[in-house]
């Protein structure tokens, strides 16, 4: 085999293991509620956790920023500055999570009234949000230490991480809804229980692997105003472009929810094959950012562009695999998800629409991840600012005409915009 793939595949092999729990876990909770008798109860899990997905896209940078930053360092060997990162991030995500606890209610108050549900939905979701909210510490802070683990070139530490988590979880939530009667609290308590024994975890692992690098570590200098601005420098355009995500994400699911509760529910079974997808081919992005970080760090050019070349040979054989399984078994994997004889049928006349995922996106999810590694975040903001004003111009001139067919349109050209941006700025960039 290459050597190119061998390295790719060491780090997106566990990356997609890690990332395909994801989705999965996401189907299952779909899947519990989707057995409870009524649409209701699939459309307050979607607004649910929709809004704290949204919250922790926000905070992604966490991650992001922490990755491509500690590759670069390591590909430096500046073991104290990788140490630092590391402290530097952590701090950080917990301090904004205290800041999340403290304005939750208010948070709740302002995701509602934008995401509108209705009067059946609105109850449980709120319940699902009163519970779940008390994982901001733990969520926040694995992204730290996630980012951290991809920039130190170890993807088989998230992805331990990540099956424990979400077996804990999948057994949580069954155990509470099954073996003690509950129902919406069931599903949530098993996600806030996953949350922390999975953040204790990433914290044994680092003791465990890692603890050599304590030597390492100078306190002083970790908080000094150049490294907090260089920091927040590359984080500010990821924050950015992560609103525009936040702002398509959210708009998406309030526009569904707008429709009733059965277009609400076949749009949020329809955006789990949607993650499906995107999580699995995040595993080789995560690649682009642990090998692009370093070699960039490293200022070897050769081996930064022989990894790009086959970087984008394994992303286009995935997303062909997943086009296939999504036209000839897409109707069947949502029969999976629920037996609500309504969805099923609606679901029918916009299952085309993911066919189309694959294809269009996996250009964006690989320079995402490339982008990140060699930090190149201005870029990113761009596409993702682009992409945005292109899915809302898309829908509002077209929604009167093909109602929740223009949503899903409009999705599918943010998605191609995005990438096609990236891909124009890398060229650019690369020529100059």
């Amino acid at each position: 085999m290459n050597p190119r793939d061998t390295q790719i595949l060491r780090i997106a092999l566990p990356s997609i293991v890690s990332n395909i729990t994801v989705p999965l876990l996401g189907m299952i909770d779909v899947a519990i509620v989707g057995h409870m008798g009524s649409p209701v109860y699939i459309g307050a899990v979607a607004v649910g956790s929709m809004i704290f997905n949204l919250v922790y896209w926000l905070f992604a940078f966490l991650r992001m920023g922490s990755s491509g930053l500690t590759s670069q360092a390591l590909g430096r060997r500046d073991l104290t500055e990788v140490t630092r990162l590391l402290v530097r991030s952590m701090t950080i995500a917990l301090g904004i999570a205290a800041l999340l606890l403290v304005l939750q209610a208010p948070l709740k108050l302002l995701m509602f009234r934008f995401i509108a549900p209705t009067d059946d939905v609105a109850p449980l979701a709120s319940l699902y949000y009163n519970i779940v909210v008390w994982g901001a510490p733990a969520m926040l802070g694995l992204y730290s230490l996630s980012g951290w683990y991809v920039g130190m070139q170890n993807t088989r530490i998230p992805m331990i991480i990540s099956i424990g988590q979400n077996v804990v979880n999948i057994l949580a939530s069954l155990t509470l809804v099954y073996g003690f009667g509950m129902k919406i609290e069931g599903v949530a308590l098993g996600t806030v229980i996953a949350q922390y024994a999975g953040f204790l975890v990433a914290l044994a692992l680092l003791l465990r692997f890692y603890g050599r690098l304590r030597s390492h570590l100078v306190l002083k200098g970790t908080f000094v105003r150049r490294a907090m601005s260089q920091f927040f420098n590359v984080n500010r355009d990821i924050f950015l472009r992560t609103l525009c995500l936040v702002a398509v994400n959210l708009y998406f699911t309030s526009a569904g929810a707008r429709h009733g509760a059965v277009i609400l529910s076949v749009n949020t079974i329809m955006m789990q094959l949607y993650l499906l997808f995107s999580y699995f081919m995040d595993g080789f992005a995560y690649a682009g950012e642990a090998l692009g970080g370093r070699a960039f760090g490293a200022r070897n050019t050769e081996g930064f562009n022989a990894m790009m070349r086959r970087l984008s040979v394994w992303a286009a054989a995935v997303a062909l695999l997943f086009t296939l399984v999504y036209v000839l078994f897409g109707l069947k994997i949502i029969g999976i998800l629920t037996d609500e004889p309504q969805v099923l049928q609606t679901a029918g006349e916009f299952v085309s629409w993911i066919w189309l995922v694959p294809m269009v996106s996996t250009p964006a999810f690989i320079l995402d991840g490339i982008f990140i590694g060699i930090t190149a975040t201005r870029g990113m903001l761009l596409s993702s600012f682009l992409a945005t004003l292109l899915f809302f111009a898309l829908y509002f001139l077209t929604q009167g005409l093909w109602g929740n067919h223009s949503l899903w349109l409009a999705m599918i050209a943010y998605l191609a915009m995005r990438g096609i941006v990236q891909l124009i700025w890398l060229k650019k960039s690369q020529a100059t």
